[in-house]
């Protein structure tokens, strides 16, 4: 069967060619997804505006501002490079009060629709990510 695109991080396959692919446009999506949220700004050659850099908020002080930029650089990202995505929800882990279970991790959960496909999912992303 015939692949939409490289599976990242890129491993050897005998099955797929060279590298293993992904097979759905579903997974591409979040796979681009993914890719657009833990990209930096600049760290993309030829578009530096791309990434919302959820990396370079992890050392910020944890507030409600904090959560709403995040929030709104993940919104506006979306619009630019995924316009074919709507972005449902975006939410913090948040418990008793607290902005974020551990003080040295950001957990973030974006749900989004993909139009064109029907579908509905949901992405969570845990910084730092190794």
């Amino acid at each position: 069967m015939a692949g939409v695109t490289p599976q990242l991080p890129l491993n050897v396959d005998n099955i797929d060619g060279h590298y293993k692919l992904i097979k759905s446009y579903k997974n591409t999506v979040r796979q681009n997804f993914k890719n657009l949220i833990l990209t930096s700004p600049g760290e993309r050659m030829m578009d530096p505006e791309f990434g919302v850099g959820i990396r370079n908020f992890l050392f910020e002080n944890a507030s409600a501002e904090l959560t709403s930029q995040i929030e709104a650089r993940i919104y506006e990202q979306v619009e630019i490079y995924l316009p074919f995505v709507e972005v449902t929800n975006v939410s913090f882990n948040l418990t008793s009060g607290e902005v974020f279970n551990n003080p040295n991790a950001l957990n973030v959960t974006v749900s989004y629709y993909i139009i064109p496909l029907q579908f509905y999912d949901n992405l969570e992303i845990t910084t730092p990510v190794y």
